[in-house]
Parts: structure tokens; sequence; C-alpha cells
């Protein structure tokens, strides 16, 4: 059965609704924060990333922020803001950016659904497992320029050869 098989026959379809549901369907840890948002946990193969998706019915806008800890040291920052920037030159859909107070390294992407359109399961399926995919990625990269004193360069080679090194 498709994922949106189960909406077909409703009319008025709330996005955190379907992001409930498909956290139930793939047993994902979940806290329904607000009518309009929910946080999860997703584990993956490097770590465990943090997902908070948000419903902006004033601008009609599925924001998703994927974020993990990262702590780099001071002195590998230029680094760190150079690789992201190389990082952010291959995504076509979501960025990062790090925020330094927070220490924390974020994917975000903004699903813009305007008009009264209405995503998918699948579509909110995909957003997430992008989100994780594109930060299991480049976690290796970010990990090497920080704490391996690698630079940004070398470090990109090991995300685009994690791309094509898996089986």
């Amino acid at each position: 059965m498709a994922l949106s098989e189960q909406y077909l026959h409703t009319d008025d379809i709330h996005p955190i609704d379907i992001v409930e549901s498909l956290a139930e369907r793939h047993d994902w840890d979940f806290d329904r924060v607000a009518d309009d948002q929910i946080a999860m946990a997703v584990e993956a193969q490097w770590r465990t990333y943090s997902i908070t998706l948000a419903w902006s019915a004033q601008d009609e806008t599925l924001r998703l922020i994927c974020t993990f800890e990262m702590q780099p040291p001071d002195g590998r920052l230029p680094a760190l803001y150079e690789t992201l920037n190389r990082v952010n030159d291959s995504c076509w859909a979501g960025a990062f950016t790090y925020w330094h107070e927070q220490r924390l390294m974020v994917w975000r992407y903004g699903l813009v659904l305007a008009g009264g359109q209405v995503a998918t399961p699948e579509q909110i399926d995909r957003l997430i497992r992008t989100a994780v995919g594109t930060s299991e990625r480049f976690y290796p990269a970010f990990q090497l320029v920080t704490w391996g004193e690698r630079s940004p360069e070398d470090a990109m080679q090991v995300a685009i050869a994690e791309a094509y090194g898996r089986a």
C-alpha cells in the first residue's frame, strides 16, 4: 500500500499529522511539540539525528531542520566554514549551517505548499530521508576537517567517495 492511500479520502490534511503517522510507521521516537510542530529522533549509521518539522500556515511552508551536535575547536572554524560552502554547493535540496552558540550542525529545508497544496506522505518521507541521507553523507567530512585536521578539499573527497563507495 502506498503511503498516501490512507489519506485519499480526507479533505483537511495537516502536514504534521502526516509526519506523525510516518514517525509511527518507521518506529521513530517523536514528540508532538504543538499542533504545528513535531520533533523526532532518527537513528542512522553515524549517529542519531534530531529532526524537527514545523508547519507555517502564514507562508504555507513545511520547514525541516535536522541537527547533530558538533563542537569543533575554535581554530578549525574557518576550515569548517569553507567545508560548509563546498558542501552546500553540492546540495540541491536544503543547506547546512553551523549554529556556533548551540554547537549544532543544521541541515534545513522548506517545502513551500502555496495555494493550498497538500504535501503527500511520500514527499514528506523523502524530505526526512534526504535530511538524514545528506547528513550521513557529509558527517565524515565535517569530522575530518574539524578533528582530523584535514583540508576541506580532502574532506570533500571523502564525502564524494562515500556516496559511491557503499553497497
